[in-house]
């Protein structure tokens, strides 16, 4: 084991105190505070991250349960000078408004494209093999565990189709 979670490329000690959550790993041990604590249950969304290439809530799993992992945070997809193709694409299309929920948006959106690409399949999804399409369905089917309080949705879609369009989450 060896009791470091490496965060946006950068390792850190696992905390001595078990019942840490990701979250509170993140905001206040470490000071990323990019992520936002939501409803701390898992239901909105607010905490998502990127661990390992797939997207969790980091409100619901344990510091210690990510040993060895890899974890991206909004802090780590992309900077005010030069941001990801998602952060750009949530401007040009008025994608947030209180922006609370946009990095939680943004990493699942990230992992969410990673998963078409790869062919992962859906509710939404038109089959279960071959080439997964982000269209709208889709793309709100997948994006639905990420609430957004002020109803920004369509705007939101429309930003990840922009990018899944071009191709380039990151």
């Amino acid at each position: 084991m060896s009791d470091t979670i490496t965060v946006n490329g950068t390792e850190h000690s696992v905390p001595d105190d078990p019942r840490v959550t990701l979250l509170d790993f993140l905001r206040q041990h470490i000071g990323l505070t990019g992520t936002k604590k939501g409803c701390d249950h898992g239901q909105c969304g607010a905490c998502t991250v990127i661990v390992n290439g797939m997207r969790i809530n980091s409100c619901l799993t344990l510091a210690a349960m990510h040993d060895g992992d890899s974890v991206t945070t909004i802090e780590g997809l992309g900077t005010p000078e030069a941001p990801s193709s998602l952060q750009t694409a949530f401007v040009e299309h008025d994608g947030y408004q209180c922006g609370y929920c946009t990095p939680g948006q943004i990493c699942s959106a990230t992992a969410m494209l990673d998963e078409i690409a790869s062919g992962f399949a859906s509710d939404a999804s038109e089959n279960l093999q071959g080439e997964m399409r982000p269209t709208p369905e889709e793309i709100r089917e997948r994006m639905s565990g990420n609430l957004c309080r002020c109803g920004a949705y369509a705007n939101i879609v429309a930003a990840i189709q922009d990018v899944a369009g071009k191709g380039d989450a990151r």
